[in-house]
């Protein structure tokens, strides 16, 4: 049984991977607000605890979850640790004794507590001591009230402000200035500014195999060739083939060994990773996260549709769905650069076709705009329980992506 959630992540000022927010919902049918803020964290710690486990889903991070009153009380978050979790209790709870007396031994037992969509009053000072986050909502909050909030937890220097439904650079620049340290939002899935570079000879001898390895036959001679024409993608190559988790008996002696020992699949997406990795070695790396997550969802639910569709296509064409954010720059001058087969290129350009619905999906699920989810997974004929688990397994296969690239 998996999760029925999206996550978002939380970036630190740094635009490196803080925690995740996790968006539940008691099942992909069920829309906000019909579905009970009670019911969806009771439901939340459940799957938590006896399905897959939390820190699968947020790869070891921090998870935000969203905690009612009533779920306070009954001591729901003390069902996970305080490493794997913050407590963000919702904004329709309302500041009272109660719930003090709950946040002062939350924090004697370590557990953070974020306050969600903070609406400023000052009867949160007696809550400040406790507090360590205050999640402001970047679009409905005037800069006179976040200056007003700065003053009032100016003598509680451990309180960090996070600005969430930041969707631009531009708003994301404007919150580091008023002294905002996490921020939740799509900003860094989204170009950072328009420019035009050209590709370095590695880029280039990737893109050349990007496009090789789309075609339904490898070419082994033509693959070994550009290989064999970059000593860095040479020697990066050798290096993941090495790798423990490839059963080998021989050393590898050469470039078409080396390819022989991956497979077509596992080179498919060594090249993918490659490219989307090294583009652009500034860019946060949970966008490459969201890349690779991307990806394995439309490798995993292309077999899954009424039309079905070639994973390796599928894995390409998701993993380059975030290619104009990670390069900075216009999409269609990006492809033309980019030598690979057209069904990729009309499906990224035109947002036309199968393929093309399978990315707006997981772009919803990444929203968590369910209602638009089951509409869309009506529309390809795709049942729910396997879009969930394509997508847990494609989170959790991202994440182990990550780690490795990062070891």
């Amino acid at each position: 049984m998996y999760f029925y959630a999206a996550r978002q992540p939380i970036l630190d000022i740094d635009k490196k991977l803080f925690a995740y927010e996790l968006l539940f919902r008691d099942s992909i049918d069920n829309v906000f607000p019909e579905v009970d803020a009670d019911e969806a964290t009771t439901r939340m710690i459940e799957a938590s605890n006896f399905n897959i486990g939390l820190s699968e889903f947020t790869g070891n991070k921090p998870a935000f979850i969203n905690f009612t009153l009533d779920t306070l009380c009954k001591g729901y978050p003390e069902t996970l640790s305080p490493e794997e979790v913050v407590i963000e209790i919702l904004e329709t709870v309302k500041p009272g004794r109660k719930l003090l007396e709950i946040c002062q031994s939350l924090h004697k037992k370590g557990y953070v507590i974020a306050l969600d969509d903070y609406i400023h009053h000052s009867v949160w000072r007696y809550f400040y001591p406790f507090i360590k986050i205050i999640k402001i909502d970047w679009q409905d909050t005037p800069i006179e009230t976040i200056i007003s909030v700065k003053e009032a937890i100016i003598d509680f220097p451990h309180i960090k402000l996070l600005a969430e439904k930041v969707e631009t650079y531009e708003e994301y620049n404007q919150a580091l200035e008023l002294g905002f340290e996490l921020f939740q939002g799509f900003f860094f899935a989204k170009p950072e500014m328009v420019k035009t570079k050209s590709l370095s000879p590695s880029q280039i001898a990737m893109a050349e195999l990007l496009y090789e390895t789309s075609k339904p036959d490898l070419d082994l001679t033509s693959i070994t060739s550009v290989f064999e024409r970059d000593i860095t993608l040479s020697y990066k190559l050798l290096q993941y083939a090495n790798s423990p988790i490839f059963l080998r008996r021989n050393e590898i002696s050469t470039i078409k060994q080396a390819l022989v020992i991956l497979g077509s699949g596992e080179l498919k997406r060594f090249l993918g990773l490659m490219f989307a990795t090294n583009v652009n070695p500034n860019k946060p790396s949970e966008l490459i996260n969201s890349a690779m997550t991307r990806a394995k969802f439309l490798e995993l639910t292309a077999k899954n549709i009424n039309v079905p569709l070639d994973p390796s296509i599928a894995f390409l064409t998701g993993l380059l769905s975030l290619i104009d954010a990670i390069v900075d720059e216009n999409l269609d001058s990006i492809l033309v650069k980019l030598p690979l087969a057209q069904e990729i290129k009309d499906t990224l350009l035109t947002r036309k076709g199968v393929m093309a619905g399978l990315i707006k999906l997981v772009e919803f699920i990444e929203r968590a705009e369910w209602h638009k989810t089951s509409i869309l997974m009506e529309k390809l004929e795709v049942e729910k329980s396997i879009v969930v688990c394509n997508y847990n397994q494609a989170i959790i296969w991202a994440d182990e992506q990550s780690n490795t690239e990062s070891n």
